[in-house]
């Protein structure tokens, strides 16, 4: 048995549509054998589900949980427990012991765009946030069924696909092919890159195409300000952190956003809130597997 956490900073993290990270746990006779840390491929919304089912997942434990990501991880096959709170492991050893109780649907608004021009703490966010969503915090990404924003002949229709992501000079950063299973999203509503998202939204099942995203249609354009310069002593926790390590911030309404540490001195600390694929062209090659109403 495979269980996933919604992973942040050794606690289980409270957005599950924004969550950047998953533990993993392999059980057997009802005890944790290993464990690991993955990251969510850039995935948002119910197209996590696609991931965690890629990575034979069987129960997921999470903070906030909508009703649209609920349905897309039922369709995926998964069992959820939401509304855990506290550290990742000891929610797990309470699922084992029978002790952890699920709150189903515990979301119900939609997202705060998150800023960060004051207000940052550093790692878990307050379980208490904006709206009145007790587990969620200023947001939860899947907190309710999608809005179809595209017309095509698969919009609104749940897909499975595989694919290939390269950069121009060939690099392969991502590949459904290598994890030996597809992705599963709903086509049209939002929940991949904008480029994606346009190219499947009309495609028929068997088809393959290439598609050349500029980063307007991708992760966008780099935007320096999205760089924080801080001061150690205004981030309490930031002098424990280490170069490269990703870590959450909490913005002024409540809500946490992913940051990587790019520089440190012994006085200040440079946090980068941009995506890793940020102002790059992106290829990828897609194959239509499935479309189910």
């Amino acid at each position: 048995m495979k269980i996933a956490v919604t992973y942040s900073n050794g606690d289980v993290f409270q957005h599950f549509g924004k969550t950047e990270e998953f533990k993993v746990y392999e059980v057997e006779d009802n005890k944790v054998v290993s464990s690991q840390v993955i990251g969510n491929d850039g995935l948002g919304h119910e197209a996590l589900a696609g991931l965690l089912a890629d990575k034979d997942i069987d129960l997921l434990i999470c903070g906030g949980m909508g009703e649209g990501a609920k349905n897309a991880l039922k369709a995926a096959g998964l069992e959820v427990v939401s509304g855990a709170q506290g550290n990742a492991d000891e929610a797990v050893d309470a699922y084992l012991r029978g002790e952890l109780e699920s709150k189903g649907v515990n979301c119900d608004h939609h997202d705060h765009e998150h800023h960060h021009e004051e207000g940052h703490s550093c790692g878990h966010h307050d379980e208490d946030g904006e709206e009145g969503c007790g587990n969620c915090g200023g947001g939860c990404g899947g907190c309710h069924t999608p809005e179809i924003i595209l017309e095509g002949k698969n919009a609104g229709k749940n897909v499975s696909v595989h694919y290939t992501g390269t950069l121009d000079d060939g690099t392969k950063f991502d590949s459904s092919y290598d994890r030996q299973q597809p992705l599963e999203f709903i086509s049209g509503a939002g929940m991949m890159i904008a480029g994606f998202d346009k190219a499947v939204v009309d495609m028929e099942v068997g088809q393959k195409v290439n598609v050349h995203l500029e980063p307007n249609e991708a992760y966008g354009e780099y935007d320096p300000e999205r760089v924080l310069n801080l001061k150690i002593a205004e981030l309490p926790g930031s002098e424990n952190l280490s170069l490269g390590q990703q870590v959450y911030l909490q913005n002024t309404m409540g809500g946490a956003f992913p940051v990587t540490v790019k520089a440190l001195t012994e006085d200040t600390i440079t946090l980068d809130a941009n995506h890793e694929l940020a102002g790059k062209a992106l290829n990828f090659e897609i194959e239509l597997i499935s479309v189910n109403e």
